[in-house]
């Protein structure tokens, strides 16, 4: 998502949106936990997702669909509205040995419903200095907007980490005519929220599908932006995709995927990593983290014959796991 679009979206709707309580909880081994994170174990890491908060989307100028009406059947059939709270949330991994953070939600840059990430993570029992790393799925402001405050780092040991592809894509003013109007805020947003980290020699670009740690790899899934990036996490036989943008507003794009978002750099390429990687996960059972759906956004992808189903995590974590 990007600054300008969203400010203008958060005005239609007068911000007039409850941050989503502490919705769907963990996998079979979750504990519970307050409203703005969610604690649960994968193999012997802990994920911790972290709120920060929602914002309103106005589905009817924002979604792309690929038949006039297409959007406002589905939602109408779902006795949706057309406004939907969505949520932005980052993801902890703790590997025991050392603390990954998957992106930083959105600092001061979308107004009073956002910007709580931090303060999710210090209610977990962490502060910003244990971070060891921060891993980025893509440079849109409410995934690194949450990186410097007042041009210092708020993550000051951390080493920030994203898709080389990204980084040249975004710290080259020259792509500006590449991009939709509403998406141009992102190139001085990124820079912004690197400047610190680079200047102290803590941004580390990565090549398309390196293991980035010991039970972290890199998944290239271009198209929502250039080195757009998911990262699946592998501990004791367990595995999480956290998959980023891959999915905005779960209603309309599990009933079809090829919709997508003006938000997206290729919309082609943005459709075809959500239909391939959706396919994926769902064959190989994995467990998905999605920073767009309802918080903590975690559960499984099943296919029927008619949609694609989002099973969240339960919401009461068995007893054996507090």
């Amino acid at each position: 998502m990007t600054v300008r679009f969203l400010k203008s979206a958060a005005v239609i709707a007068s911000l007039a949106v409850a941050p989503v309580a502490y919705a769907q909880s963990a996998a079979p081994t979750a504990a519970s936990t307050p409203a703005d994170f969610y604690k649960m174990k994968l193999g012997h890491f802990t994920i911790v997702a972290l709120s920060d908060g929602t914002i309103a989307l106005p589905t009817d100028q924002l979604l792309v669909e690929r038949t006039p009406g297409e959007v406002k059947t589905i939602l109408a059939a779902a006795n949706a509205p057309t406004l939907q709270t969505t949520s932005v949330n980052a993801y902890l991994i703790d590997t025991g040995s050392r603390r990954i953070l998957v992106d930083s939600g959105s600092g001061s840059y979308f107004g009073p419903t956002l910007g709580r990430a931090i303060t999710a993570l210090k209610a977990a029992g962490y502060k910003p200095e244990d971070i060891d790393e921060v891993l980025i799925t893509h440079l849109h402001p409410d995934h690194v907007g949450g990186l410097a405050v007042g041009g210092a780092r708020v993550f000051p040991n951390a080493t920030i980490r994203m898709a080389q592809s990204e980084y040249d894509f975004w710290l080259d003013k020259g792509n500006l005519t590449k991009v939709d109007g509403s998406v141009q805020s992102s190139f001085d947003a990124a820079a912004a929220s690197l400047a610190p980290y680079s200047a102290a020699g803590r941004v580390k670009p990565f090549r398309a599908g390196e293991t980035i740690d010991t039970g972290v790899t890199a998944v290239s899934l271009p198209g929502h932006t250039a080195g757009h990036t998911g990262y699946r996490v592998e501990s004791d036989g367990k595995t999480l995709l956290i998959w980023g943008d891959v999915m905005h507003v779960a209603v309309v794009q599990l009933k079809d995927p090829a919709v997508t978002i003006k938000f997206d750099l290729s919309q082609a390429d943005a459709s075809r990593s959500r239909a391939t990687i959706m396919a994926d996960a769902a064959k190989r059972h994995y467990l998905i983290a999605a920073a767009h759906l309802q918080f903590p956004g975690i559960g499984t992808l099943s296919k029927s014959a008619q949609d694609w189903q989002w099973t969240p995590v339960p919401a009461t974590p068995p007893a054996s796991a507090q």
